[in-house]
């Protein structure tokens, strides 16, 4: 099984990629946000934890973390250390957990498995990946597909764009780079010539 790791700047379009690449392939797809997500929900491994570090206060009504009230308060002035305590318990947990789900689907002969992660190169996850590809898209495309799309502002995209890895970062750890500037089509023939190679 070859294990691959995608990652890109916030913009560059990797959902619409791992579409097609599960078009393209027999494969698992684990995108390390939704995994947190999971494992942040009660009854999972970080939700005791994160309860413990950030109070009720973060609960909605249900008695689950309400991720937007986690976010007010891990990414507010002054509130570095709460983010870093956070990310000290999701980010082994999710990384545990990927390995736990590489394991089976190696026992079960899965032909590819893709982690998709904005911090694919921070995390360390070269450490667990064959290869790991760039979805590399030109920031005036990326700009334009956050205001459409998310509805961003322009000093939102600039917040966003200096706080993430440089594309020279992304170039410098991915064996293979994508590019997602052009039409869905120009996107695709790249991923078919990539699976021809392999």
């Amino acid at each position: 099984m070859k294990i691959i790791g995608i990652t890109g700047g916030v913009g560059a379009g990797k959902t619409e990629v791992i579409k097609m690449i599960e078009q393209l392939c027999s494969c698992i797809v684990v995108t390390a946000d939704r995994l947190a997500r999971k494992l942040e929900q009660k009854g999972e491994v970080c939700f005791e934890p994160l309860l413990d570090l950030l109070g009720d206060e973060v609960l909605d009504e249900n008695g689950e973390i309400d991720a937007a009230k986690m976010a007010r308060m891990i990414f507010a002035p002054g509130a570095e250390d709460l983010l870093a305590g956070v990310n000290a318990i999701v980010h082994p947990a999710v990384k545990t957990r990927i390995l736990q789900m590489i394991r089976e689907e190696e026992k079960k002969g899965t032909d590819y498995f893709f982690i998709e992660a904005a911090l694919l190169i921070e995390d360390h996850y070269d450490t667990i990946v064959d290869e790991m590809w760039y979805i590399y898209a030109d920031e005036d495309t990326r700009r334009k597909r956050l205001k459409e799309s998310r509805g961003y502002s322009d000093s939102k995209i600039d917040d966003i764009f200096a706080s993430q890895s440089s594309d020279d970062v992304f170039r410098r750890f991915c064996s293979v780079v994508i590019d997602n500037s052009g039409s869905i089509e120009d996107t695709k023939i790249q991923l078919t010539e990539l699976f021809d190679v392999r």
